[in-house]
């Protein structure tokens, strides 16, 4: 069976994958673009976000490449909640194409969880469909679209929280930021000894991140 896995899920120190206060203006609410500066420089983002320049990339970069270029192997389907699509409110505005322009970068179906369903949306190679599921049956949906190869999370934390809590989730890279939010969106909110089932990897990059790997056990994925 394909796997389920989530990366370049950056939190800060206490825990918040997003700001509070989110909006068309501010994507990760008051917490601005810190948590994703680390994420910019790479090669992955300069290649996926079409911005590469034919230059040299930084050296001390290629520590988070490494991670980065991870999501982009073998994913054929992704999932992500309704805040990751668009600010609060999108779900009223019936021309609302997500935040990524003509050519969206994930080249897969996409599965956006919302309480609002719409008409499926095509842009570039990417389609977007929008449901009303539990994590079990997004899931399910993302792995008959996803040709055999593997679903990507894709967040925000909020939903990744809940595929966490529901046991889904095989593979899990957060990247740990060096920041203080207070207040946001929680990754960890009620997953007290979730870690347990899972082998866990960490390392830090000279960007001041801690990229930590979560996989989950042979033996945890027998159960």
């Amino acid at each position: 069976m394909s796997l389920a896995r989530v990366h370049n899920l950056a939190i800060s120190l206490d825990g918040y994958g997003a700001g509070a206060d989110q909006s068309l203006e501010s994507p990760f609410g008051h917490a601005g673009m810190r948590l994703m500066e680390w994420f910019f420089p790479t090669a992955s983002f300069q290649g996926i976000s079409g911005s590469r320049e034919r230059t040299a990339i930084d050296p001390a970069t290629e520590a988070d490449d490494r991670y980065a270029a991870r999501s982009l192997v073998a994913v054929g389907a992704e999932i992500m909640g309704a805040a990751k699509y668009g600010p609060p409110g999108w779900q009223q505005d019936a021309d609302w194409q997500g935040w990524w322009g003509d050519e969206p970068p994930f080249h897969t179906p996409v599965f956006v969880l919302t309480h609002h369903p719409r008409p499926s949306l095509t842009l570039g190679e990417t389609t977007f469909h929008f449901m009303t599921a539990t994590p079990q049956e997004a899931l399910e949906a993302a792995r008959d679209a996803a040709g055999g190869l593997d679903v990507r999370i894709g967040g925000g934390p909020t939903t990744v929280n809940e595929f966490l809590a529901a046991g889904l989730v095989d593979m899990l890279h957060v990247v740990q930021v060096p920041i203080l939010l207070g207040r946001g969106s929680q990754l960890w909110a009620g997953l007290e000894g979730w870690e347990r089932d899972y082998s866990v990897e960490s390392e830090t990059t000279p960007s001041g991140v801690t990229h930590i790997t979560f996989t989950r056990t042979s033996d945890a994925a027998a159960r």
